[in-house]
């Protein structure tokens, strides 16, 4: 068996031993996990990805988006809710950090 010729083989028509064969046999390349930066900024949805940020109920959490506390972590289109979680948490005080 040739691994090139494998290669453009399509798969439905290899027997299960070319397909083994193939696997153990091709280049495998190394895939490099994606790191995220510290400076990536990961948001939330809805009043539910609030209650879970803050580790509350959903009626709490509707009452943490009415006092007005993280309002500047919030951007709402119509129904939609998108939460900057890390500034919301610092917004509310329980999450130190460098910005005002």
């Amino acid at each position: 068996m040739n691994v090139k010729e494998l290669k453009e083989k399509p798969i439905w028509q290899m027997t299960g031993e070319e397909f083994l064969f193939l696997q153990q046999n091709s280049e495998q390349k190394q895939v490099q996990p994606v790191t995220l930066s510290e400076t990536q900024k990961k948001y939330v949805y809805g009043i539910g990805g609030i209650a879970r940020l803050f580790g509350c109920s959903i009626p709490t959490a509707n009452r943490i988006k009415q006092s007005g506390k993280i309002d500047k972590a919030i951007t709402q289109i119509g129904r939609k809710i998108i939460v900057e979680a890390d500034l919301a948490l610092e917004l509310a005080g329980r999450k130190s950090g460098g910005r005002k």
